[in-house]
């Protein structure tokens, strides 16, 4: 059965940036393609964001680079995932690699990409995004993830191998800068949380502090398995503090020091006795009437 090369993507794995894997193309070939593609996905999301009147996302050089390693994992190991053979998901990625922001990722794969060539990797490429976009209620979520209008960048992670080819979309919610935090501490241990909100306009909700087991390595069959992702379950929220005589209806003022200029500062306990991951979330919102969405994720081995 002849099978077009619009079937074979149609069929390709989707829900789940770029380096080619094409011994034939020089090096200075192979960057060139590398943008060619990249400037191409990002002008077809910013497309789409017009569309739904949200605004433009720039790319983001650390999404990209995080973005790119997955997706040459990804391809060189054969599999299509959220989460890494080392057992970190998208999130822990970004933060590990020195990113403070929150971000969402996408993943799409194909196993039957048929030639290396500049016009055929960017079609294929497209069409994999596409899919994404394509998506219908409830079954959606990488087209709102595409159209969230609180993401301002983007990275894209491309790799083929063998015919193999994955394709990351990491986006990025640049609202806060956070002072340095060191990446590992001890259980019971706590620190102060700095940061300042970039934009006027927002304030902090809240902070909330998630906890989750460290990872273990998971096999091969289960990272070949289609599954979303999430932070975890477990979490402690810190609210902003009240001006006196106000308290919260648990009869307490709230323990997150926020200013006027959006300076905060939260104190943070890694409050399990046992080795994890904790990460940081502050939620943020332009004004009292609006859904606060997440700021940061800020994650920090403890053990």
């Amino acid at each position: 059965m002849k099978v077009s090369r619009r079937d074979f993507l149609q069929s390709a794995s989707a829900g789940f940036g770029m380096t080619l894997l094409d011994r034939s193309a020089s090096p200075d070939d192979l960057e060139n393609t590398i943008k060619e593609i990249r400037a191409n996905l990002l002008e077809m999301v910013n497309e789409e964001r017009a569309v739904e009147k949200v605004p433009p996302v720039a790319i983001d050089e650390l999404a990209t680079q995080v973005a790119t390693k997955h997706a040459m994992d990804m391809a060189a190991a054969e599999y299509a995932s959220h989460w890494g053979r080392d057992g970190l998901k998208p999130y822990h990625r970004y933060s590990f690699a020195g990113g403070t922001d929150a971000t969402e990722e996408n993943v799409s794969s194909a196993n039957n990409t048929w030639s290396m060539k500049e016009r055929d990797l960017k079609q294929d490429t497209a069409y994999l995004h596409v899919r994404l976009y394509q998506e219908k209620p409830p079954n959606d979520g990488h087209r709102r993830t595409i159209l969230a209008p609180h993401h301002t960048h983007v990275g894209f992670g491309i790799a083929v191998q063998q015919l193999r080819l994955r394709v990351v979309e990491l986006f990025v919610a640049k609202y806060v800068k956070v002072e340095p935090v060191r990446q590992q501490y001890k259980p019971g241990n706590q620190f102060f949380f700095k940061g300042k909100l970039l934009r006027p306009g927002y304030t902090v909700k809240t902070i909330e502090v998630f906890y989750e087991p460290l990872p273990a390595p998971p096999d091969l069959s289960w990272l070949r398995q289609s599954r979303s992702y999430s932070l975890p379950n477990e979490s402690q929220v810190l609210r902003p503090k009240l001006s006196p005589p106000f308290v919260y209806a648990d009869g307490k003022p709230g323990t997150v020091n926020v200013e006027v200029d959006g300076a905060f500062r939260a104190p943070v306990k890694f409050y399990k006795d046992k080795p994890g991951i904790y990460t940081i979330v502050v939620w943020i919102r332009e004004s009292s009437a609006e859904s606060a969405f997440q700021a940061t994720h800020v994650c920090i081995r403890v053990e």
